[in-house]
């Protein structure tokens, strides 16, 4: 693995604050590189945290430009780019909702990227290989953004 994604997956691991939307979608574009296929990317974060906007910025990284937006009420979105991102909402699932019931398996086309918002509300369904992004957002509207694998 060469230094700068090393140094990216040690910043990420330790936390890092960004002070606009730019600066976050840019920190994702640069992580949609490191991300490898076919993997699930579990969010958790309050609202207005940045999630969706995080995911935006995953999308550019994969040559999507549709404007992507939260799927609240639709649960997931597709969108096709040099990879597949499947962006689905958890927060209208009642907890300890099943995956499989929602079918997304059939949507999964190598390589994909699953990026979940709200994915405590299905923890038990998330395989165990998941990677965890935690969002937050202080006084100072800083986001804060912190990877687990």
């Amino acid at each position: 693995m060469s230094r700068a994604k090393t140094d990216l997956f040690e910043q990420l691991s330790a936390g890092i604050v960004t002070t606009s939307a730019d600066q976050t979608e840019a920190l994702a574009r640069a992580f949609a590189a490191l991300v490898p296929v076919d993997q699930v990317l579990a969010f958790h974060g309050d609202l207005g945290a940045g999630k969706t906007t995080f995911i935006r910025g995953l999308a550019r990284g994969w040559q999507i430009e549709e404007p992507v937006t939260s799927p609240t009420f639709n649960l997931y979105k597709l969108y096709q780019g040099s990879r597949q991102l499947v962006h689905m909402d958890a927060y209208r699932l009642s907890p300890g909702a099943d995956l499989d019931s929602l079918m997304i398996d059939d949507f999964l086309t190598s390589p994909w990227c699953l990026a979940v918002e709200w994915s405590e509300r299905i923890a038990e369904s998330l395989p165990s290989d998941a990677w965890h992004l935690y969002l937050s957002i202080d006084d100072l509207n800083e986001h804060r953004i912190r990877l687990s694998r």
